[in-house]
């Protein structure tokens, strides 16, 4: 015992003598670099391969603040290793991104957490002015009106030969795609002009990237998810003499970031018009496209402005690689929108649409029955309470499993509002099997159905004044 306390005055002894007290030694040990800044550990007195194992399962929003802690844990968050194993976890989180107007000319993302209700601004979109365009044009509309918000009569003015009527929309018409858990933007217009560029959005890292353009110029073109790739089909392209329609389709790898071309669009029904003068003066334009039982349905119309007329639809198998008339009662029934566009989502396997009503703060949901090739009513009425001067009203999206309009509410905010059953009906069914079966064979049991829809408010956000443009939903 004497050793030892003879040892520890020596040191002190030795502390003293070189100037240093035994509190300031400690002070210089807290504020030094230690092995843990040189080597860190994410968890100290852990393997990082548990703690990756921790952060994994940590609720995504989390990771806006868990980031911060210090570079290794920033640099694991934007690791794809950390969302590789979330998927193999099954912890990923479905997320909505929501594309608003703001003012005149400023679009803005934003993305919700359904979870936690709270919603995230997405950095801002970069100049979409492609490099092959060295025209600059007005950015007093900068990327107006994109895809579900357009009005797609300003398009058929193009096919009636205005070689103006984009001058004033630089960026207009561009199309938005999700596929393998990024966002896409396509193409639209610079001045007057269509553009191939294509640009990425990284949730993971939070950026904006410009990837392989397509191989033609396309606005107002539509897109779809097969197989984890990315479609577009259709859409219009300027010509010489205006806006001409396109029948050709193409397909992006996001692994190999390479366009494909598919077969065109035969557009059937317009090939079998009457006489050369009907053919010249109306326009096939794709008006809709939905992945659907693992098959492009691309609803179709016939333009002549200002009047459209729809005429079914096509669809494509990725199996055959060729392209079939659509089910009559699939193709003509599909609810149609303002200027002749077609809403849709798939929830659980289902094809739902929207279909306006003749009130302005109203609307219907209506499912597709296979078996009988028909649409049906499955949900009366859809509180829609801002309609009358909005481009873009409603829209829908799927995620947790159901079905979600995005509106706006009786305050004007922008509400995502979820369809359930109420649970006192005795008994559980779908949405869609209810309009399947108990409300076709009995309205009586439809009304009722009908009156226990509850909307629940999953988020809301007063966003001023904002119109909706689009949405999708990124699973990661």
């Amino acid at each position: 015992m004497g050793a030892y306390f003879s040892v520890a005055s020596t040191k002190s002894d030795k502390r003293e003598r070189d100037g240093v007290s035994p509190n300031e030694t400690c002070k210089r040990q807290r504020m030094s670099p230690t092995v843990d800044e040189e080597s860190p550990r994410l968890i100290p007195n852990l393997p990082d391969e548990l703690s990756l194992q921790i952060i994994a399962r940590l609720p995504r929003i989390c990771y806006l603040n868990v980031r911060m802690v210090s570079k290794k844990w920033k640099s694991t968050i934007m690791s794809l290793e950390l969302y590789k194993l979330r998927k193999e976890l099954g912890t990923t989180e479905e997320w909505l991104y929501l594309l608003i107007k703001v003012g005149e000319n400023n679009l803005v993302w934003h993305a919700l957490d359904p979870r936690s209700k709270i919603w995230q601004r997405v950095p801002n979109m970069p100049n979409f002015a492609d490099e092959e365009e060295p025209k600059k044009g007005s950015s007093r509309l900068w990327m107006w009106n994109m895809v579900e918000g357009i009005r797609i009569a300003e398009v058929i003015r193009g096919f009636l030969g205005r070689k103006d009527a984009f001058d004033e929309m630089p960026y207009c018409g561009c199309a938005i795609g999700a596929v393998d858990g990024c966002l896409y933007v396509l193409g639209g217009f610079s001045k007057a002009s269509t553009m191939r560029c294509v640009w990425r959005f990284d949730p993971i890292q939070s950026t904006w990237s410009k990837v392989t353009p397509m191989s033609t110029g396309r606005a107002y073109s539509k897109t779809g998810i097969l197989n984890n790739k990315l479609y577009v089909v259709g859409g219009v392209s300027q010509g010489h003499a205006g806006l001409v329609p396109l029948q050709s389709a193409e397909v992006f790898d996001p692994s190999t970031d390479t366009w494909s071309h598919i077969p065109s669009m035969p557009f059937s029904r317009a090939q079998v018009l009457p006489n050369a003068f009907l053919a010249d003066m109306l326009k096939p334009i794709a008006t809709g496209l939905t992945s659907y039982m693992g098959r492009l349905c691309v609803p179709q119309s016939l333009y002549s402005w200002p009047f459209f007329v729809d005429v079914g639809g096509e669809i494509y198998d990725p199996d055959t690689n060729s392209w079939i008339e659509m089910p009559a009662g699939m193709g003509e029934g599909w609810p149609a929108r303002q200027a002749g566009t077609k809403l849709s989502v798939v929830v659980d396997g289902e094809l739902y649409a929207f279909d306006p009503s003749n009130a302005m703060d109203s609307g219907r949901i209506k499912v597709y029955d296979r078996g009988e090739d028909a649409w049906k009513v499955v949900i009366g009425k859809v509180p829609i309470y801002d309609s009358a001067d909005s481009e873009s009203p409603y829209l829908l999206a799927g995620f947790h499993g159901k079905l979600h309009v995005i509106t706006k509410d009786a305050n004007h905010d922008i509400a995502v509002l979820q369809a359930g059953l109420r649970n006192n009906l005795g008994f559980s069914p779908s949405l869609s099997t209810l309009s399947q079966s108990t409300l076709h064979e009995s309205p009586e049991l439809a009304s009722e159905i009908d009156a226990a829809v509850v909307w629940r408010v999953v988020a809301c956000r007063d966003f001023g004044q904002a119109e909706l443009v689009s949405c999708q939903v990124i699973d990661i």
